[in-house]
């Protein structure tokens, strides 16, 4: 991709949940940047894990399986395995991302539908194999809450869908201190987005001081979701390129602060 040291001396906020961000991070470092933590969603499990082992006793009813996230993929997965040493033949297996499949090759699935163009619902459903689910029953492995559009879509194309709640998500209690502190010094020069609601997380934790300072910082992400999310809040310099996952942001990141230096 970029050589080394091409974003040297910027500091670039990363709001990804920690255990999510390591890549990211890394790859900030070894381009010669300073990668900030700042986790605006916070990932925990479930309080009652009873209807999730309820659905995944009746894996083998299902044609389709879909996970939305990495994080559905590892919880979902852990209890899964406990049931099915093998997975149910007649099972098909979809992602959202190329995360979750890079999660579910991790432990050995390789059979994995994902879409290659964007890694969102929308382009989840341009598949070919989901277009006639008429008669197929499909469960989505999730966290609490979240979009519907997958579910409904597939249920108006024919099929019987069940959501499994695999994990929660919840906004953070942070200390914003520090990173306020150097952002009134201008020593925050970008901020990473990859969730609309991590977004939203943000805007709320900063209170109105932050909210100002992020106004006028460069945002960047890879979802047009989200970066209308972005204007509808306000946010003037939201650099939006749809290209794939971290790779992109990284690329992102460094045209845009090359740019600067010519």
């Amino acid at each position: 991709m970029c050589s080394d040291q091409q974003l040297h001396g910027i500091n670039i906020v990363v709001t990804r949940p920690a255990h999510q961000a390591v890549f990211l991070t890394d790859r900030i470092r070894a381009m010669g940047g300073n990668p900030i933590l700042f986790p605006v969603l916070e990932i925990s499990d479930i309080d009652d894990p009873a209807p999730l082992n309820e659905v995944i006793a009746r894996l083998n009813e299902f044609d389709w399986a879909i996970f939305v996230s990495p994080n559905a993929v590892n919880k979902a997965m852990s209890l899964i395995v406990e049931q099915y040493p093998v997975l149910p033949p007649q099972l098909r297996i979809a992602v959202v991302g190329k995360g979750s499949a890079d999660a579910l090759k991790a432990r050995g699935i390789n059979e994995v539908f994902v879409p290659t163009d964007q890694f969102d619902s929308e382009a989840l459903l341009k598949l070919n194999e989901l277009q006639d689910m008429k008669g197929k029953r499909v469960v989505i492995f999730r966290g609490n809450g979240g979009r519907r559009l997958l579910g409904d879509t597939l249920t108006q194309r024919g099929a019987t869908v069940e959501y499994a709640t695999c994990y929660r998500r919840e906004k953070p209690t942070i200390d914003t201190a520090p990173l306020l502190a150097s952002w009134s010094q201008n020593q925050i020069h970008a901020v990473i987005i990859t969730s609309s609601e991590g977004l939203q997380n943000l805007f709320d934790i900063l209170g109105s001081l932050g909210q100002q300072l992020l106004k006028l910082t460069p945002i960047f992400t890879v979802h047009e979701r989200i970066a209308r999310t972005a204007e509808d809040l306000g946010l003037k310099k939201i650099v939006f390129s749809p290209s794939h996952g971290d790779e992109g942001l990284l690329e992102s990141l460094h045209l845009y602060f090359n740019s600067k230096l010519k």
